[in-house]
């Protein structure tokens, strides 16, 4: 049973979280202020602590800073109680908490659905860390043998794997379908991507790729991705790219997050306008084909020349917006797609990749098997050297 502290000095408050997460089954300790919670985290060494910003004597942000310095206290998921509102400086409070190690924010008063749900994740979190961290200690007590300590590493990296597919969003159908190919390599990596309904109207899509392999790597994609699902960004138009991009490069500076950057495509399509609206933050161009004949096809290269998130702060991205043509189709890739290292020593490369799709959307059935197929021909090996991902968006079918 997972161990969850309340740290709040509002009884109300602690009454209504202790009943509502006992009645989901957790075993659920509170305390009245900082310094007592500070003892009984210690003490009981809770998988997720929920804590109030706004405390006197010792506020949430202070023990949040001090509990995340205990090497004991790492895989604790830590969720801050914020106040509602849009109030000045409200967006470096955000940032500030996360700079002193929190995980995620709640904002009072308290929806007890969305709770539960921020918990759930934050224990799955929590769990795979954890397991990721005590196979890592066994390893080291057992000093098992090399080959015996690669092969329970790849099985726990691919379990790690499994997991961030399993976040990844389910095809849609209809006026916009969709079809993604998700390709991890042997090394965990850190590929990530998702599509949604903003409204009736508008559909998000992005996709990230974190510097990097390795658990590090992958648990920084899915944080950013759980930051924007959640839409936890504060002060931020998600109708907006560049103002999306922003928030993210303010939020996750390499330099707070183990020197860990990561590219972003993230672009807005509104289906009544037919307009798609994106903006690129050290990615990949994604490719836009449109067929205006039966033999013709337009090619858009839709790309930026601003840098990768957490590389400097406070810089602005721009905002670039493209009508949609009758039978158009957005690829949008990881550079995993077309890094291919080629027998002669040369790389395949976005060129030819781009030249490939061409070709393909000729094709009367489609499929990215064949896509996948031809890649791992050229691979010439069983793996990937890198994460694949690639998303195929059909915005407009006649």
């Amino acid at each position: 049973m997972f161990k969850i502290l309340i740290i709040d000095d509002d009884p109300i408050v602690r009454a209504a979280l202790k009943r509502t997460l006992q009645n989901q089954g957790y075993d659920v300790s509170v305390a009245s202020n900082g310094e007592e919670g500070i003892v009984l985290a210690k003490q009981l060494h809770p998988a997720l602590i929920i804590c109030d910003w706004v405390m006197s004597n010792l506020d949430g942000l202070e023990v949040c800073r001090f509990l995340k310095a205990d090497s004991e206290m790492t895989t604790t998921f830590f969720i801050l109680l914020t106040a509602k509102g849009a109030a000045k400086g409200e967006e470096e409070d955000r940032i500030r908490g996360l700079d002193a190690g929190a995980d995620e924010f709640i904002s009072k008063p308290i929806e007890m659905n969305e709770l539960k749900a921020r918990v759930r994740a934050g224990l799955r979190l929590h769990q795979l860390n954890q397991d990721l961290h005590n196979q890592k200690q066994a390893l080291e007590v057992l000093n098992q043998d090399l080959q015996t300590q690669k092969q329970i590493l790849e099985a726990e990296l691919a379990e790690a794997a499994d997991y961030v597919k399993s976040l990844l969003p389910s095809p849609l159908v209809g006026t916009v379908t969709t079809e993604a190919l998700f390709i991890p390599s042997t090394q965990l990596g850190g590929d990530c991507f998702d599509y949604y309904w903003l409204d009736d109207e508008n559909l998000v899509i992005y996709l990230l790729d974190v510097s990097g392999h390795g658990v590090g790597s992958a648990l920084l994609s899915v944080s950013v991705l759980n930051v924007l699902r959640s839409q936890s960004l504060p002060n931020t138009n998600f109708f907006q790219p560049s103002e999306v991009l922003k928030a993210l490069n303010n939020a996750f500076q390499m330099s707070n997050h183990g020197d860990k950057y990561f590219t972003i495509w993230y672009g807005v399509y509104n289906r009544q306008k037919n307009k798609l609206t994106y903006a690129s933050a050290g990615h990949p161009q994604a490719i836009l084909l449109s067929h205006t004949s039966t033999n013709k096809i337009q090619v858009q290269q839709l790309g930026s020349l601003d840098l990768p998130i957490g590389f400097v702060p406070n810089i602005e991205f721009e905002n670039a917006a493209f009508d949609i043509e009758e039978n158009s189709t957005l690829y949008i890739f990881s550079d995993g797609a077309y890094e291919i290292n080629q027998p002669d020593g040369t790389i395949w490369g976005i060129n030819a990749f781009i030249d490939y799709l061409i070709s393909y959307s000729h094709k009367e059935t489609r499929d990215l098997k064949q896509i996948l197929a031809h890649i791992m021909k050229l691979n010439n090996k069983p793996n990937l050297d890198d994460d694949l991902s690639l998303l195929q968006i059909m915005l407009k079918i006649k």
